[in-house]
């Protein structure tokens, strides 16, 4: 197999397979059986395919977000459409020429997305396509357990479930994060949720579910601790307003499917990787009224306002909301 196309949101499984495939082919000399491609120099793929590789038996070309996998569309002009005719001139080149393409090239397409377009099914019928979608809770605590196990470490289901939900769903930054977790126990050990919060850099949406729990709970006191905390770590004041208005607009989304008994994970547009939060979001749901959540939202939404103009300061006003609303 000579002909690939590689996506998908999973970028640490995608690289890890083109890696395989690079170490696979042996030798690259830049230039010369090495030729990287992209949006700006896709027009000369066809005539890199046909020029030989000097010296090598054959040439490896990788072509990254070249554009050439999107949707056509009737309505396309200018340079939309010129991708559109090149990306079904190559189609119809590969699908002409695949035998001469599978003797002297190897020929990589990486893409972080791909519609089912006529050079899609030209490589799907003349090479590998390979889709890399973001991995789902059941996979990406079973390939946190065999990383730890490899290392003679232990870790349960539920605190690898724990991990997951604090350190996002990205296998690159779970494996740089259980890293340190490994390092630390040590062979023989077991890592536990206390090793979790000591550790890991906890993603801002763990921390605003940390803190909205507090607020749901009347616990001001910690949740101030965790908004200082974010600060601290120095996380932009703006981004922490946006992050909680679409946190609770979440919840709001919440109610409202609760209300006319629609899909939660549907409404609110979860990726296949992210169901589990359902359960975390229907539960923390439940400590504010619909009527709360929207006086919220139109809060944060006045206090952004506000800031921008220089009425209030954004930090005071933050707090101030999340006193007035959560106490």
């Amino acid at each position: 197999m000579s002909i690939y196309l590689l996506y998908g949101e999973e970028t640490y499984l995608l690289e890890a397979r083109l890696k395989r495939i690079k170490k696979e082919f042996g030798e690259m000399v830049k230039g010369i059986n090495y030729i990287q491609i992209d949006e700006n120099n896709v027009q000369e793929l066809i005539a890199d395919i046909e020029t030989p590789a000097f010296g090598y038996e054959k040439k490896l070309i990788i072509a990254r977000n070249t554009g050439l996998f999107k949707k056509e569309k009737k309505t396309a002009k200018g340079p939309e459409l010129a991708s559109i005719n090149l990306s079904n001139k190559i189609a119809e080149y590969i699908n002409e020429n695949s035998s001469l393409i599978n003797e002297a090239v190897e020929l990589v397409f990486v893409e972080e997305e791909a519609e089912k377009n006529n050079l899609y099914k030209a490589i799907e019928k003349n090479g590998e396509v390979k889709e890399f979608p973001l991995l789902k809770l059941p996979e990406l605590i079973q390939n946190i357990q065999k990383i730890c196990a490899a290392y003679k470490v232990k870790i349960d289901n539920g605190t690898a479930k724990y991990f997951i939900e604090n350190c996002g769903t990205s296998m690159q930054d779970l494996i740089n994060e259980v890293r340190k977790l490994i390092e630390y126990v040590g062979a023989n050990g077991t890592i536990t949720t206390k090793e979790v919060d000591l550790l890991c850099i906890k993603q801002i949406d763990s921390v605003i579910f940390d803190l909205t729990d507090n607020l749901g709970k009347k616990d001001i006191q910690k949740a101030m601790e965790v908004l200082k905390n974010l600060i601290y770590e120095k996380e932009p004041i703006q981004k922490i307003l946006i992050t909680l208005y679409n946190h609770f607009k979440k919840l709001y989304i919440v109610k409202i499917a609760e209300e006319y008994r629609k899909d939660l994970a549907t409404s609110m547009k979860l990726k296949p990787n992210q169901l589990f939060l359902t359960t975390k979001y229907r539960n923390q749901a439940r400590y504010f009224s619909k009527e709360e959540i929207e006086n919220i939202m139109e809060a944060f939404i006045d206090l952004d306002a506000n800031c921008k103009v220089g009425l209030i300061d954004i930090d005071i006003g933050l707090e101030a909301v999340l006193c007035r609303y959560c106490s």
